[in-house]
């Protein structure tokens, strides 16, 4: 499994050396799909190895972390919710719909950004869902920042200090996503329909 990260990422990181780690990993943020998790092992192995700084690698993944998901807050901030206003009625979302989920996001959404950092597929969508949300941007840059990094210390300097035995977390790992993407995303779809059914009952009377 190592020499299967490795296989893939090396040859970027040899060519583009911390460019490679930074770059896939901020693209990653604003929901271009890129292997930015797989760039951080890898890098962090060859890290351990001697062959980059691991300093460094920690560094560039924390600030490509931080900043794509940021580059996803304003696609969402100013294009999400506007589209969503203008179109979401033709799917069944209007203004009210969106005002609850506001409020979930205002109360619970520091724990979401932070959490979804860890899960392939929501966490190119964090910055994006949490900008069109209306989460306020202090906020959700503080609460990004701390799941940025509790991200990179377990993927990148775990990587660098478990070195051989990665073999056995990446497999744990992979075994146990799928059940904790599926929780992830129950518990976020049961609280939007709540906040949904909340708006609906609160609504208006005839």
């Amino acid at each position: 499994m190592v020499a299967h990260y490795l296989q893939i990422a090396e040859p970027y990181i040899r060519e583009y050396g911390y460019a490679a780690v930074f770059g896939l990993i901020f693209v990653e943020g604003f929901g271009i799909p890129a292997p930015g998790e797989t760039m951080l092992v890898s890098a962090a192995l060859l890290a351990s190895q001697g062959e980059m700084n691991i300093a460094a690698v920690l560094g560039s993944a924390w600030a490509a972390a931080v900043g794509g998901d940021n580059v996803g807050y304003a696609i969402g901030h100013f294009g999400g919710r506007h589209l969503i206003v203008r179109f979401g009625t033709r799917i069944g979302i209007n203004v009210s719909h969106l005002h609850r989920v506001e409020h979930f996001f205002a109360r619970h959404g520091g724990s979401v950004v932070m959490v979804v950092r860890f899960f392939e597929g929501l966490r190119q969508l964090n910055g994006v869902v949490a900008g069109t949300a209306g989460m306020p941007w202090w906020r959700f840059l503080a609460y990004n920042a701390i799941g940025g990094l509790l991200w990179v210390l377990l993927w990148g300097y775990g990587s660098y200090r478990l070195g051989a035995h990665m073999d056995d977390l990446v497999a744990l790992s992979h075994r146990l996503k799928p059940y904790l993407i599926g929780l992830a995303l129950t518990l976020l779809v049961a609280g939007i329909a709540y906040l949904i059914y909340r708006g609906k009952q609160s609504g208006p009377r005839a």
